[in-house]
Order: C-alpha cells, then structure tokens, then sequence
C-alpha cells in the first residue's frame, strides 16, 4: 500500500492516521473486507423490514416520537426529512480538517458492518474525502448524545446533495460539486439517515485531532524547560533515575530522562548556582509534567478505542439476525477525557509561566539581567512577555471547568441526560492554541537567557533548539515589537521543525 494512502477497515485507525487524513490530505481507501460487513448488515436490515419488525428510525418515528408507526411507503421519505430537520447547526463553520477528521470517522464506524446503513454510503463519503470535497458544517448545535446529530446531519445533507460544500476554497451546492467529478447524491433509504448522524464523530475528531497536537506540544515544553534549566543555572541532581525509580510513574521518569538527554554535554550545568535545591518549578519538572504525559496515554487509548466503535443506534446483529436499540452514541467517556486534557495541560502553561516569570525576575535568574534586557530602564525587554503568558495561563484555568458535569434535558426528556462533549472539544482547542503561545513565549525567553549564559556550552538538544529560535527572532538588543517576536516563535513551533529536529538530534 502507497505510504500516503490510508486504508481503514472498522478497527485499526490511530491518531497518526486521523491526523495523516485530517491535515496532510492522506488519500482513503476501504477495506474489501469491510465492505462485505456493511452488505450484510443491510441485508440483515431488510430482512427484519420485510418482517414488519418495529425498528426505531426505520418505520418509526424518533426521539419521543418513537412510537409513532410511519407507513411504508412514507418509510424512505422519512430518512431525507430525518437529515433536514437535523441540520439545525449555528455558529462559524468547522476547520476543513476538523470536517475531513469528521467524515474519516463516520466512514469508519459505519466499516464496522453493524449499522445496517447502504454500502454506497461510506464509498461516498470516502470519494469526497479523496475529492478534498467537504460539507460546510457549522460548529455549533451538538450535545454529544445522541451524539453529534446536528453537525453530522450538515454532512449528510451533502451526502444527498442538498447542502453545500467547499470544493477548491468555493462555496458551492453538494449536488452541482458532487455532479462535477461524476458522483452522484445518494437516495437515503431504510435507517440511512440514523447511520449517518448517530455517534461522537464530530466532536472525537477535533478531540482528537487536538489530543495529537497537546503530545507534540508537551514535548516542546519539556525542550523549553530544559533551556530554562540552563538558563537559570539548575542543579541536575532532581533528575537522576534513582530519584524516580523510588516512585515509578512511567510519565515521570519519562521527563526526567529526556531532560538529561536535552541537556547532555551541557557546559553551563557543569557549574550551577551554589545552592542545596531549586525552586519547585525547576526540580519538580518531571512530577509536574509526567503526569501530563500519563494523561495524554489514557486519552488517547480513549479516543482510539471510540474511533474504532460501533457507535450507532439500532444496532444491526448479522451473526443472529437481530437488532438491539441502545445507547452507545452518548459521547461522555470522549466528553471526560477531553476535559480531563483541559487540566492536564494548562498546569504545562502554569510551569512554563512561573520560568518565565524566574528568567525575568533580576531575584530569582541567578545573574541575568532584569527582564533579560541590556540598559534596563531605556529598555523594557521581556517584560511584557510575561503579562502575555500569564493572561493566556489565566485563561487556561477558566477553560478547565469540565462541560460533561452539565446535561440539560431533550426531546421531551426522551434524552434526559447528554455529554455536552462538543463543549469539551472546542474548549481543548481553545486551551491548546493557547498553550502553543506560552511554549513560544517560554522558548523566546530561555533562549535570550541562554544567550548570557555562553550559548555554545549548550547541551546536546538545547543547543538545536537555541539554533532554530535564533533562526526565527534575533537576539535582543534593544526594545522592538515584541509579540511579531512571539508570532515567529509560535509558527516555529507549529510548523514542527524545531521538535522534529530536537528529537533527531537527541534520538528521542
């Protein structure tokens, strides 16, 4: 299989692959042997309608309609209006990639062959995607049970080519786009609209998609704090394994033996400040960020094992024939994993800003110069750097407070409790893109104490490090406009070159 190719099967997507998909444009391909899956589950499906057997969606109404009988000939009718009346979604439209990770997911649950749905369905959706045709979705309208109705019903308007769609930066109607590259709408027939909008897709893959940014953020926190460790002139002895084999959390001693290889042939720490221990910012570093980094593995494993789910309803049982109605659209194990991420990382940005604050602060840098600046008083320097980190770090903490311990009743209190994990989603994104800011801004600074401290004593990953950051702002000599600096070291970082470098460098 071509390496920029994706192929997905019901089970076996990761947060590379999503991510590979969402951002880098990965083509997609569907598994011949899931597709079979998904055509027997229809024939499953029509076996039970040929019985008359009441299914829910199918020959019934939903929600608190549920036992309102619809007539046959109605039935097909009855999926279409399902999607139009669904597709209640306000606010901005959804990122393209927020929109590929999407519908990357919905194909793949709808592989797993137990929605009963038709098999031209997810070969259009895969089509789209490889056509780089994306619905326009709004972000808004989605409680995360029973699960991401109004986002995903927005795609399944495009699906039957009554929405619209961005096709090469236009927009345009899904039908007339669709038309353009000789694919067609698709006529929705039995249980074809509740397989598309039943699950936590939408909100999962922006969960997702930033869970896999927080792992590379966490990592260029560590890089920033092993440059400020240098900086400020640290004792190493608070890294040492024996430390952490007396408490083995894999994230801690994770932490500590990357600060070390960061550091390695460091000749600024061969001579550190006088002093019996560090502040807690400094020598807890590994019990402070470890844990962010044990977090992130259960989120993960949390967001996989959903991407991988059959999170539809009914459910479609091949194997005997049946059908079972049940809950497993309701997004709340993604809702308290995404803000759990909340909390992990904005105490990242709650470290980083109390080094920045000792780099700054003439009482705690152990020499530098007040506010890492030459001729302070003509000059203000870093100063405001910190204002800025602490604001976003405030921020950080306000975005913390979970939005799974709401649930506000629907339906007529047929959905009575709800994961209000679309609020978890778009609050991690917020919180993340804060984040980048207060890495970018920690690196700025130990970069310029660095520069005091002799910069070719570096070790063996700060000294890349301080190589790309130089690359990117000067040193400061005098006051300029500080956040054109800060905006340079923040697309350093999201551009990866500084981590994929570091890492190269040090054989993370």
């Amino acid at each position: 299989m071509p390496e920029n190719l994706i192929e997905i099967d019901g089970t076996s997507l990761t947060l590379e692959k999503l991510y590979a998909v969402s951002f880098q444009e990965a083509k997609v391909a569907i598994s011949s042997q899931a597709i079979k899956k998904v055509a027997l589950s229809r024939k499953t499906l029509e076996k039970l309608i040929a019985e008359n057997t009441p299914i829910y969606g199918v020959n019934t109404g939903i929600g608190e309609l549920e036992c309102v009988q619809v007539d046959e000939q109605l039935q097909t009718e009855l999926q279409r209006r399902i999607v139009r009346s669904h597709a209640a979604g306000v606010g901005p439209p959804a990122s393209q990639e927020h929109v590929r990770g999407t519908m990357l997911l919905r194909a793949n649950c709808l592989l797993k062959g137990y929605s009963g749905v038709s098999p031209q369905i997810p070969d259009l959706l895969v089509d789209m995607l490889n056509a780089k045709i994306y619905p326009l979705v709004p972000e808004q309208g989605s409680l995360g049970a029973s699960g991401d109705l109004a986002p995903l019903a927005h795609i399944a308007l495009a699906v039957i080519g009554e929405g619209e769609v961005i096709c090469e930066g236009r927009l345009r109607p899904a039908d007339e786009a669709l038309r353009e590259i000789n694919l067609s709408p698709i006529t929705l027939s039995h249980k074809d609209s509740l397989a598309l909008i039943n699950g936590s897709q939408f909100f999962t893959a922006l969960g997702g998609l930033e869970t896999f940014r927080a792992k590379r953020l966490l990592r260029l926190a560590i890089v920033s704090s092993a440059l400020a460790l240098e900086a400020l002139r640290s004792l190493l002895a608070p890294f040492d394994r024996k430390v952490h084999d007396l408490r083995p959390f894999p994230g801690q001693a994770r932490v500590a033996q990357e600060i070390l290889r960061l550091v390695e042939g460091s000749k600024i720490l061969e001579n550190p400040v006088e002093k019996v221990q560090d502040a807690y910012s400094l020598r807890c570093l590994p019990q402070v960020l470890g844990p962010t980094y044990d977090s992130l593995d259960y989120i993960t494993t949390q967001i996989e094992v959903e991407m991988n789910s059959v999170v539809d309803n009914p459910i479609i049982f091949p194997d005997d024939g049946s059908y079972l109605s049940a809950g497993n659209f309701h997004g709340q194990a993604i809702a308290l994993a995404l803000d759990f991420a909340a909390v992990a990382l904005s105490s990242v940005g709650n470290i980083l800003e109390r080094h920045i604050n000792r780099l700054l602060n003439k009482n705690l840098s152990a020499g530098l110069p007040p506010f890492l600046v030459k001729e302070g008083g003509l000059n203000s320097g870093f100063m405001l750097a910190q204002y800025t980190a602490a604001a976003l770090t405030s921020e950080n903490k306000t975005l913390c407070t979970p939005a799974c311990v709401d649930s506000i009743p629907v339906s007529a209190d047929q959905e009575d409790h709800v994961s209000m994990g679309p609020n978890s989603a778009h609050k991690l994104r917020r919180l993340v893109d804060n984040l980048e800011v207060i890495i970018a801004i920690s690196l700025l600074c130990a970069a310029q104490g660095a520069d005091f401290r002799e910069p070719e004593g570096l070790g063996k990953g700060t000294a890349v490090a301080h190589r790309l950051i130089r690359s990117a702002v000067p040193h400061w000599e005098e006051d300029r406009v500080l956040s054109r600096d800060i905006e340079a070291v923040r697309k350093l970082v999201a551009s990866g070159k500084l981590l994929e470098e570091v890492e190269s460098a040090v054989g993370w």
